[in-house]
């Protein structure tokens, strides 16, 4: 299968780019454990805002390396020679998501067992749920990365899409004042963001659990996904800039 194949060679550059593993593996799990040592001293603020930022620090990790990495990828040149042969756009993009995804997958794994083993993240819900709902985020960053990508001419604009793309989200997402206290337009802007549904999905599952609300923010979480990787597909040039 030609994503496959994509994905291998990605997997292996990867594997030998040991300064941008750290920052996909260890950077998330530094920054929730210094979050827990800020909040020591506070009982029970590492318990309310930790699940949701358990969420938020791989998401903006992905989002970084996998715009970047894109983008070198087609400056270097190696999506146009990609794209002059029979594979398809998605199929192309299917490799990229396929490979930061398995990344996705051990960067959610390690960040999940260190909250809720070492640093005690209290779970009143679904601990395992709490983890889907982290690797849904890792992902959601992932493909935002990929078709944010295509905007981008150099490695410091894909860079400064972050505090252009994700820094708003994080604003207006409930993270920091609950939604229904903003004002109505924040609101309503909130509504069609994803991150505002991945933190919701995150503070139903530890808080709440089997209330059913949040697999419909799980499922609107996973359609932004598709789509994003749909939308990547579109916007991928045949040439480069």
């Amino acid at each position: 299968m030609r994503a496959l194949a994509t994905a291998r060679r990605v997997l292996l550059q990867l594997r030998g780019d040991r300064r941008t593993l750290a920052l996909l593996l260890a950077l998330p799990c530094v920054l929730l454990s210094l979050l827990a040592w800020v909040f020591s001293d506070a009982a029970g603020t590492f318990d309310r805002i930790g699940p949701a930022l358990l969420a938020v620090f791989p998401l903006t990790t992905m989002f970084v390396v996998t715009s970047v990495a894109t983008l070198r990828e087609r400056t270097a040149g190696t999506l146009e020679r990609l794209l002059t042969l029979p594979v398809g756009k998605l199929d192309i993009l299917l490799g990229y998501a396929l490979a930061f995804g398995a990344v996705a997958v051990l960067q959610t794994a390690l960040v999940s067992a260190l909250a809720l083993g070492p640093l005690g993240l209290v779970v009143h819900g679904s601990a395992a749920l709490v983890v889907v709902v982290a690797l849904l985020s890792a992902l959601l960053g992932n493909t935002l990365g990929l078709f944010t990508s295509a905007f981008a001419a150099t490695e410091f604009q894909a860079v400064q899409f972050l505090p252009a793309f994700i820094i708003p989200q994080l604003l207006v997402c409930g993270l920091f004042v609950p939604r229904p206290e903003m004002p109505r337009p924040l609101q309503l802007a909130s509504d069609v963001l994803p991150l505002t549904y991945v933190v919701d999905a995150m503070q139903r599952a530890v808080t709440v659990g089997g209330s059913g609300r949040e697999y419909d923010d799980l499922a609107i979480v996973l359609g932004c996904v598709l789509g994003a990787l749909a939308l990547g597909a579109v916007t991928l040039r045949r040439r480069t800039a």
